[in-house]
């Protein structure tokens, strides 16, 4: 999806411990999509600074007051499964195995189709990246996946993630523990929604992402699969890691030093930020090129626990 024109992958929010963030409790953060595309845009294409995205910001930005609402609301809401029981034990993180409901959109001559092997790949692609399988620095977030299904349409529209409200609500399975991927071609890499969304609109909770960037695809530099990987890290409550710029709260996980703006190919020592640390440029949660990406944090994987204990399981 990015040999064209780079694609955007999706914004969404983190929770590091108790501390998260993430959009106002109502809409899905987009970047300024057609209304029937609403969701999270990532990247928009085109080899240059703005890495993976491209020009312009992928998703709608969030403001630090958003930032500390959506802190509060998920931790009030930690607080009271935890006073019923329903958090994990002190020490432990949640984890759990996620069905994925893959959806091939394909054009009405067939355009777009992916084999039955290229799904089979991304799934593993999955595994291996939320397992830590990548570098020895890699945490293992505790989630594994396996394919609930595999849904194949021909449809013209649809292909183009033309009438996507519709097309999600017509065809999304399972329920806030599924991962639906819509795999279509736009001018993204992906765009996804954030968790704590899921109540307020089920039926379009999920990915987007481009088809050509499954393993094996043509989407240069982002054809190993590392677009869904990231997407899927939106929809389990994760930033960029460029979110808010060069502060102290970047992207609400304390183990991803602060980054000034997103990474492009894999620029070894880069350093966009005064405040300590270099650019978590092998981070899946930056703009990176697929061979640069090897690694979500233990923070990110503290944050992927306490989203999905308040708002997935």
């Amino acid at each position: 999806m990015r040999s064209f024109i780079t694609r955007p992958r999706a914004l969404a929010v983190l929770l590091a411990g108790t501390a998260l963030a993430f959009s106002p409790l109502g809409g899905q953060a987009t970047a300024k999509l057609p209304v029937d595309q609403a969701a999270n845009p990532c990247l928009t294409p085109a080899e240059g600074p703005a890495a993976r995205g491209g020009h312009g910001a992928d998703h709608r930005e969030l403001s630090a007051a958003e930032q500390k609402a959506i802190d509060a609301k998920t931790a009030e809401i930690l607080r009271a499964k935890a006073a019923r029981g329903l958090t994990p034990k002190a020490g432990t993180l949640a984890a759990a195995s996620v069905p994925v409901y893959i959806h091939v959109m394909r054009s009405s001559s067939g355009a777009g189709d992916v084999t039955n092997t290229q799904i089979s790949q991304q799934i593993a692609e999955l595994n291996q990246n939320f397992a830590g399988g990548e570098s020895s620095q890699a945490a293992n977030t505790g989630f594994s996946f396996y394919l609930a299904g595999t849904y194949r349409y021909n449809n013209s529209t649809w292909h183009r993630d033309g009438q996507s409200t519709t097309y999600r609500s017509q065809t999304r399975k399972g329920g806030k523990n599924a991962l639906n991927i819509w795999l279509v071609n736009f001018s993204y890499l992906g765009i996804a929604t954030f968790p704590w969304d899921y109540a307020s609109n089920p039926s379009i909770d999920g990915i987007r992402v481009q088809y050509s960037s499954l393993p094996g695809g043509s989407s240069t530099n982002f054809n190993l699969g590392k677009t869904a990987t990231h997407e899927a890290g939106h929809w389990f409550g994760l930033y960029h890691t460029f979110q808010g710029g060069c502060t102290t709260t970047n992207d609400s996980v304390p183990d991803t030093p602060a980054q000034g703006s997103a990474s492009s190919g894999c620029p070894t020592g880069r350093n966009s930020c005064s405040l300590p640390g270099l650019d978590p440029i092998h981070n899946y949660m930056d703009y990176s090129y697929d061979s640069c990406y090897n690694q979500f944090t233990p923070g990110q994987s503290t944050r992927i626990s306490n989203m999905w204990t308040a708002y997935r399981a």
